[in-house]
């Protein structure tokens, strides 16, 4: 039987690979690839806390969740589309010009 605990822990795993890859990689799909495993981790213990103390508040704060994670995947690769198209490169330390 699978109780909270295990669903925090796989959360718990599934954030720290994805703030890891925030941090570590250099290319730019695979950053936005780590950020949808943050917001999928999210995703899991907000549905198990909702499951658990039987609330559906916690049903509705998941169905934003994805609505933002695919609003952010649309507007992530629309900014990646304009970058590529511009500076011929995905990689983070090429585009280190572009905050100023």
């Amino acid at each position: 039987m699978l109780t909270l605990n295990h669903f925090l822990i796989l959360s718990f795993i599934l954030f720290s690979i994805g703030v890891a890859g925030v941090l570590l990689r250099r290319n730019i799909i695979i950053v936005l690839m780590s950020l949808e495993l943050i917001f999928n981790s999210v995703n899991i213990s907000l549905a198990a806390f909702a499951y658990y103390l039987q609330s559906i508040t916690g049903t509705v704060f998941v169905v934003f969740n994805i609505t933002v994670a695919a609003a952010e995947v649309a507007i992530g690769l629309a900014i990646l589309v304009a970058v590529y198209r511009t500076r011929k490169t995905v990689y983070v330390e090429e585009l280190k010009d572009m905050r100023y």
